[in-house]
């Protein structure tokens, strides 16, 4: 059976990384409830508007896959599906990139924002941790798919192994040679990187959201920012050698700065510069 394959009903297939997706989905929703909830909105928000910012959240993260330009000697992204249409649709064999599905739900949460009339910044706030969540489970999609992997580690009691099908060829290596690295041969698990960094942001984050009167509005979300760029830009640069690349550096090293800079300027912004207009108050 294949290994990809949660659940073979003949002529429907039930695909392991649909089966987490969608367990990270409605996780994170729930987990966005309890945070609107808490915050005096209804938890309904997040249930009514799960279609919007996760649909277009996928939508837009299948759209940044299929224009990629990996660089594992596949020939798939953009130079792969121009010349499959179709195979755009085949989001269970994997490929959704998280920059794009970030893009995409935050096109729905603007829509979800001003159609149930809930403050834009306290909505962030509100997924910014189940989304967090909902990546950490979703990562190990990549493992059932053998995707989402870094070079070798070295090591005998480190890493996971990889069948030869889903080796990968870089510009300076060829893990599809049996010679030099046999089956046997163990790689980084860099999803499992990616799951357990997103999964400490997610507690973080759950503990920033509780801070109190010294948090501002937009500052869990700006927490998101910074900690998911810090952790995917240090992933990506040293555990991905068939990393979509700008240059000398990864593509998502490069957004991840950006992410970076956007909490940053958040912070800025709720701290800096509004704390500043705030009236202040009148001596006796």
């Amino acid at each position: 059976m294949d290994p990809r394959v949660a659940l073979d009903l003949g002529v429907i297939k039930v695909h392991w990384y649909g089966v987490l997706v969608t367990l990270g989905i409605f996780l994170g929703t729930y987990i966005a409830s309890l945070e609107l909830r808490r915050r005096g909105y209804s938890p309904n928000v997040a249930w009514d508007g799960v279609l919007w910012v996760a649909g277009l959240g996928i939508v837009g993260a299948r759209l940044y896959h299929v224009f990629s330009a990996p660089n594992d000697g596949s020939g798939s992204g953009w130079a792969y599906y121009s010349q499959n249409p179709i195979q755009i649709l085949a989001i269970w064999n994997g490929g959704l990139g998280i920059f794009g599905g970030l893009l995409g739900g935050l096109i729905g949460v603007l829509i979800v924002a001003r159609r149930y009339r809930v403050g834009l910044r306290a909505l962030c706030d509100s997924i910014a941790p189940g989304l967090a969540l909902g990546q950490a489970i979703g990562r190990w999609g990549n493992y059932f798919n053998q995707e989402l992997y870094g070079g070798p580690t070295g090591l005998s009691w480190w890493g996971i192994t990889i069948d030869p099908p889903h080796r990968i060829r870089t510009p300076s290596a060829d893990f599809t040679d049996l010679q030099l690295y046999p089956p046997e041969t163990r790689f980084h698990p860099t999803f499992f990187y990616e799951s357990a960094w997103n999964f400490v942001g997610f507690l973080l984050l759950l503990w920033l959201s509780r801070r109190g009167a010294s948090l501002k509005r937009g500052d869990v979300a700006a927490g998101y920012f910074i900690w998911y760029g810090v952790g995917r830009a240090w992933i990506e640069l040293f555990f991905r050698p068939d990393a979509w690349r700008l240059g000398a550096l990864p593509t998502a090293v490069l957004i991840s700065l950006g992410l970076v800079g956007v909490g940053l300027a958040i912070l800025v912004v709720n701290h800096l510069i509004l704390a500043r207009r705030a009236p202040q108050p009148r001596l006796a």
